[in-house]
């Protein structure tokens, strides 16, 4: 290091000494020696120190050395192993002093050097051949941008280049820093007056001079800078003319005007070509997001050129692009016009946008036979068929129907959009029954949500919608809950169908009945009962608006869910999760706990008191639409708080609770109030005295429903007791029952195996029977004997009758022999015997 310096300094008196600098110099590219593994680690210091200083002799005025200092910096990523060894010594490791060049901060000190060799074309490029191989590693990048290497380059960009190296060098370069290093910050350095300028001037000499391959590419590449440019809202793209320049190259084909900013320029179809184009469109794009370009967006035709490619593909575009070739540009062209279109609102509608929209979907739905390629990114799904065209063209009508401008939706419903719309949804649910598939449940989601666009507000429309709209939304309801964590987009796709129903049948009394008598509110409740946390808000706001319609409460209150669960109790549960989330304090009963503030979440507790303009809305009015509890209360005002069924003791606490819950608001206001005052002023003793009433108000009520809550659990406990006691006398009747069978068997038992028990039976039994004929006796009156003679059994007998006339003297005699009449069956003896013995 020393010999190197020394010979540096003895160059500005002797030339001489240029060449044994060079020597030594050339010595430092081949492979350090070491003795021991450890003394690379032991020597990175001095070594690190070594060759920074390669770096710093670049200060000495000589061609010679600086491209010396370049070569021997080169070699150290081409390095060979040496051929012979040294005895007692190996090389270091071929990495070591790449290492050792980012630890001595090589890379940034040649950044510097360039400002030396700016205007010597061969040693700069050598500067640049030894940047490009620094700047693969990510720490040399680091150090390369704070020397604001990326500035630097670009501005040399259009400086004297014999060679025709030096536009490919830079742009490797500053590829490297923007993929090893924070690509904001190489935008940045870019985005001074002077790079744009430089860029611009570069790539227009590359596009109208440039007709090799290699040309193309640079071009292509500086494309892609422009483009980044683009997207940083600080680069002067549209001062410096870039973005006119930029614009009017990606429409020039389509519109057909002259434009002398692209006089003489031609598209061929070769690839590097193609891609421009798809880079210019990409930069129109970008170029949407930047509200000061959007001027430059209309007076360019803009509109006009995408909306060239809103046709059937039937011929091959310009230039004769390749089939695979037209359609990705088509596609990359409908997908810009989703982002442009919004934002040029009148040119959409002055070319007649809706119209080419409406005749290509309509394509997009016919039987031809076309069949996409589905090769590009925006061809996801496109293969074999229209859904890519279908997608876009849809993404297109959702970004302006958004913008609710009442010119664009009545020049839709004019040309039957409404109905065109439903034939697509229809076509688009058929096809996701055979194959569920992302883009598929993308299109019925954006279709769900244009009809929710047009039709809201506005009862025409709604009424077009209803009957065959309904029909098609009464299957999304009914979708599968477990697809909604598919990944898919069904979770997307309910919503959407939930905000058609509100926005397109709600307000609407054909539609609405309609969807009553398709038992929609019951499918609304069977979804509510999943109880998705996205979904509850939603569904609860749709039925709050339904009970406006006098049939809707019955069907709510008809609703059954699992176990027999009515809608109040579903209700009721929805309430109580919602206060566990929002962490409001409830004993194990249910029962309020703070009286002062009986239903104020914890997050809203822990807020300090600030004061607010009359204008602005409070913690308290703010958390009415940030949690359902509000909707709930709502709901359970139309159907009423009294004779709910279904209810359990614990849904009674809680529902004591929602009953109060206005009042309860009320107080939290109040409250408010209180505290914001006394933050600014004291008030005066009779205001001090209101405030005081009022808050001891909120109060009374909240030890109020306290007090019936505990009455209600009373009650509850009251008619367990009474409950647990009628079961116990029904198990008690059991027990006596059994034990009186089982006396009854002992008797039985007591009668077959004893003949004295068996006559004891016998006179109780006849006993019994005589006691059981009334005492005062009629003239002629018949007596039967209850005896059976001839019977030997033990056991009493069976259902044995034997049918006697009348006497005749008590009918007057013989009964008359009719159809009707009773008679006498013959029995014999014999089969009397053998009954009596069965």
């Amino acid at each position: 290091m020393e010999i190197l310096n020394l010979c540096a300094e003895k160059m500005n008196e002797q030339e001489a000494f240029t060449e044994p600098l060079c020597e030594l110099i050339k010595l430092c590219g081949l492979p350090f020696q070491k003795k021991k593994f450890s003394d690379e680690i032991s020597y990175s210091t001095v070594v690190s120190k070594f060759i920074a200083q390669l770096g710093y002799l670049m200060r000495v005025p000589s061609s010679q050395v600086r491209i010396q200092i370049c070569k021997c910096v080169i070699s150290f990523y081409d390095a060979e192993p040496p051929r012979k060894l040294l005895s007692g010594y190996q090389p270091t490791s071929a990495k070591y002093k790449i290492q050792m060049a980012e630890l001595g901060g090589l890379a940034e000190t040649l950044v510097l050097s360039l400002a030396v060799v700016e205007n010597q074309p061969i040693e700069k490029l050598w500067v640049l051949k030894a940047l490009q191989h620094l700047s693969s590693s990510g720490v040399n990048c680091r150090l390369m941008l704070k020397a604001r290497a990326a500035s630097r380059l670009c501005l040399y960009l259009n400086g004297d280049d014999p060679s025709g190296q030096l536009v490919f060098r830079s742009s490797e370069i500053l590829w490297n820093l923007i993929e090893n290093t924070s690509k904001e910050e190489v935008c940045n350095q870019l985005s001074s007056l002077e790079c744009v300028h430089t860029l611009k001037e570069v790539f227009e000499d590359l596009l109208m001079h440039g007709f090799r391959h290699y040309d193309r590419q640079l071009r292509n590449d500086l494309l892609v800078f422009a483009t980044l440019l683009a997207e940083n809202p600080a680069a002067p793209m549209i001062e410096s003319g870039f973005a006119k320049l930029l614009i009017a190259l990606a429409t020039f084909t389509e519109v057909k005007i002259p434009n002398p900013l692209v006089k003489g320029l031609k598209l061929t179809r070769c690839y590097e070509d193609f891609e421009m184009k798809k880079l210019l469109f990409h930069v129109i794009g970008v170029l949407s997001k930047d509200p000061h370009a959007v001027q430059l967006l209309s007076e360019n035709d803009v509109m006009p050129a995408l909306l060239y490619y809103v046709k059937p593909n039937q011929k091959p575009g310009f230039y004769e692009w390749s089939a695979a070739q037209y359609e990705e540009l088509q596609l990359h062209a409908i997908a810009i016009l989703a982002s442009v279109a919004p934002l040029l609102i009148d040119k959409y509608l002055s070319c007649q946008a809706n119209t080419l929209l409406l005749v290509f979907l309509e394509w997009c739905t016919g039987q031809d036979a076309f069949f996409g390629q589905g090769n590009s990114f925006h061809g996801t799904s496109g293969r074999g068929n229209k859904l890519a065209q279908m997608r876009y063209s849809l993404r297109v009508l959702r970004s302006v129907v958004a913008l609710y401008d009442d010119a664009v939706n009545l020049n839709l419903c004019d040309q039957g959009a409404i109905s065109q719309l439903l034939d697509i949804l229809k076509y688009a649910a058929n096809k996701s029954k055979e194959k569920e598939d992302a883009v598929l449940l993308e299109i019925q989601a954006d279709i769900l949500f244009i009809l929710s666009a047009v039709c809201k507000n506005d009862l025409l429309r709604k009424e077009l919608f209803s009957y065959e709209g309904v029909d098609i939304l009464i299957p999304f309801i009914q979708m599968d809950p477990k697809k909604l964590c598919s990944g898919l987009g069904h979770n997307y796709l309910l919503l959407s169908a939930l905000d058609c129903l509100w926005s397109c049948v709600i307000g609407c009394y054909i539609a609405e009945d309609y969807f009553l008598e398709k038992q929609g509110v019951f499918l609304l409740l069977d979804l509510l009962a999943v109880k998705q946390k996205n979904l509850c808000n939603i569904i609860l706001g749709i039925l709050v608006e339904f009970c406006d319609n006098p049939k809707t409460t019955s069907h709510i209150s008809t609703w059954r869910g699992e176990k027999e669960q009515t809608a109040a109790s579903l209700l009721i549960q929805l309430w109580r999760q919602e206060e566990l989330d929002l962490g409001i304090k409830r004993d194990r009963y249910g029962r309020i706990v703070d009286m002062k503030r009986p239903i104020t979440s914890s997050f809203q507790k822990q807020q300090e008191v600030i004061p607010l303009p009359a204008n602005c809305p409070s913690f308290a009015i703010m958390e009415i639409s940030e949690n359902i509890r509000a909707k709930l209360y709502s709901l359970l005002c139309k159907l009423g708080f009294e004779n709910l069924p279904g209810l359990s003791a614990k849904d009674r606490v809680t529902l004591a609770i929602i009953q109060h819950y206005i009042d309860f608001k009320v107080g939290e206001v109040w409250s408010e109030i209180c505290a914001e005052l006394k933050e600014e002023f004291k008030p005066v003793a009779s205001d001090e005295e209101a405030l005081k009433v009022l808050s001891e108000v909120s109060e009374d009520i909240g030890r109020m429903v306290a007090a019936l809550q505990t009455e209600v659990l009373e009650n509850q406990h009251h008619q367990e007791i009474q409950e647990e006691e009628k079961t116990y006398k029904k198990i008690k009747a059991i027990h006596k029952q059994r034990e009186m069978l089982n006396k009854s068997w002992e008797n039985f038992l007591t009668r077959t195996s004893n003949y004295e028990a068996l006559k004891k039976a016998k006179r109780l039994q006849e006993k019994s029977i005589e006691a059981s004929r009334p005492k005062l006796k009629t003239q002629n009156e018949a007596v039967y004997s209850t005896d059976i003679k001839g019977l030997g059994t033990t056991i009493g007998s069976g259902h044995l009758v034997t049918v006697e006339s009348t006497p005749p003297q008590l009918t007057g005699g013989p009964l008359n022999v009719t159809e009707l009449a009773l008679r006498k069956l013959p029995l014999s003896e014999e089969a009397l015997r053998k009954d009596q013995k069965r």
